[in-house]
């Protein structure tokens, strides 16, 4: 089977926890990068839900793509399912990436399942801000996700204006405090 590719467009850019070989920008098509999913665990709860990233359908998303050789296909594939499937919110796909170097490569993705019940659907910037804004979970405030996300896209040279939009609401949320 050989080398095989996985695609990162959220955190797995910044914190991929799997060995690879080869670090590639890189661009899905079909796909967008979007807070559309509900975190009743890391970035929530259930009584406060956040919001986390997901692939979800339409337009394009460009992240990076890492190059995994054969000997940890099992080792990373059981990773990244531990990692990303603990409540079936994403699907495992196997999908084209265009890569910045050339050419096209099959890349494992993690796309978001509409039809479960923690997709939050298309939101938009406000909307999407106004939920994240205060909600925490296991793994820190909603807030600094959102913003770590930002950051690092940035560093890479990556633009989401629906991010960046997002992040600057919550900043202007966070200026102004509290609401009475």
């Amino acid at each position: 089977m050989g080398d095989f590719w996985v695609f990162g467009y959220g955190s797995l850019i910044w914190r991929p926890g799997f060995a690879h070989t080869e670090t590639e920008r890189a661009r899905l098509h079909g796909y967008r990068r979007s807070l559309c999913v509900h975190s009743h665990v890391h970035r929530g709860t259930p009584q406060r839900p956040g919001l986390v990233l997901g692939l979800d359908r339409g337009g394009s998303c460009v992240g990076l793509a890492f190059r995994v050789p054969e000997e940890l296909r099992d080792e990373v594939m059981n990773y990244l399912r531990e990692r990303e499937l603990v409540t079936n919110v994403y699907l495992e796909r196997v999908l084209p990436v265009r890569l910045d170097g050339g050419g096209v490569a099959q890349a494992v993705c993690y796309i978001v399942d509409r039809t479960h019940a923690q997709y939050a659907g298309n939101l938009g910037e406000a909307e999407a801000a106004a939920i994240v804004h205060g909600a925490i979970g296991q793994s820190g405030h909603n807030e600094d996700y959102v913003f770590s996300t930002v950051e690092h896209l940035a560093a890479l040279g990556i633009r989401d204006h629906w991010m960046e939009d997002v992040a600057r609401r919550l900043r202007a949320q966070r200026v102004a405090g509290p609401t009475v």
